[in-house]
């Protein structure tokens, strides 16, 4: 017997579950025939958090065509990844994290030419926090400003999926793959196989895959929520609800995609937060041109 029986045999009893060793898929064969988009999958490794002070050290990127009919992707994979050398030291910690070392990057830099090309080609750039990979990228070359992009960490509810964790690495390991995570190009096929992978209704499969989702979503513009002078012992509701804190503005807040959404989000902050207070909240209109950036979008407020 060899060892994919094995794990076959295994993977059958209801006791076990058997995690295979993520094999990038660099030709997923032939579409139907119907319309397709191209789809750009992204990942950087930096040398810090802050796009402002520090640089990206490696780029990896992955286009291929997505069926919109199926969701899933079709045809060969244009794969590129480089090192750039950010002209200082990496940090200990972060070759401890990604086993990127000075001497990796020394002298190396970016294929300008090819990442413009493939992002021209593209319609829509999906990275798993893109609130954070899309400002180095935009902060190295401008033609990143030009694109739609998605997030597949915020983008996807993965909580209704039956997950407990948006971590990639988790995600990949619910569906059975494992792989060796913090270096750029892997992540990227990683993300690539979930999100090519159906997602649930119901609890129950559909046809929808989480590229098709982003895709959908793109078309649409979501509006940031701020909520502006939130009393400090409303901070753990705000939390539980989605919000998120924005430490250099100092205000809570969240996401949503509809006009119903925002009147519901009005409606359970004034009686929730605001105790039924007159209260001001700010408004962000962001197409997917813009957000995860730090450009901002259309600005405004409404009093509850």
């Amino acid at each position: 017997m060899n060892f994919e029986d094995m794990a076959d045999q295994l993977a059958s009893h209801p006791d076990y579950k058997v995690k295979r060793r993520l094999v990038p898929i660099l030709n997923f064969g032939s579409a139907s025939g119907g319309p397709t988009k191209r789809v750009l999958i992204l990942d950087t490794e930096t040398t810090g958090l802050d796009w402002r002070s520090e640089n990206i050290i490696e780029l990896a990127m992955l286009a291929v065509d997505v069926d919109m009919a199926t969701g899933v992707p079709v045809g060969e994979v244009e794969v590129y990844e480089d090192f750039e050398d950010p002209g200082r030291p990496i940090p200990p910690e972060i070759t401890k994290l990604t086993g990127i070392t000075t001497q990796d990057v020394k002298g190396q830099k970016l294929d300008e030419a090819q990442i413009k090309n493939m992002v021209e080609r593209a319609d829509l750039i999906v990275a798993h926090n893109a609130g954070f990979d899309r400002p180095f990228v935009e902060n190295r070359l401008e033609v990143f400003e030009h694109k739609a992009w998605a997030c597949s960490f915020q983008g996807i509810n993965w909580k209704t999926q039956g997950l407990g964790s948006a971590k990639l690495e988790f995600l990949c390991s619910e569906l059975g793959w494992f792989y060796d995570a913090h270096r750029a190009q892997v992540d990227c096929h990683a993300l690539l196989r979930v999100l090519s992978s159906p997602l649930k209704n119901d609890n129950q499969e559909s046809s929808m895959t989480g590229l098709l989702q982003l895709f959908k979503a793109s078309e649409n513009a979501r509006t940031i929520v701020k909520a502006f002078g939130s009393p400090f012992e409303t901070k753990d509701k705000l939390k539980a609800r989605g919000y998120r804190w924005d430490a250099e503005a100092r205000v809570w807040y969240t996401a949503v995609k509809s006009a119903e959404a925002l009147d519901a989000e009005a409606e359970w902050l004034k009686s929730e937060v605001y105790a039924g207070r007159s209260a001001r909240i700010g408004l962000e209109t962001q197409d997917a041109r813009v957000q995860f950036s730090s450009r901002s979008g259309k600005s405004g407020d409404r009093v509850l």
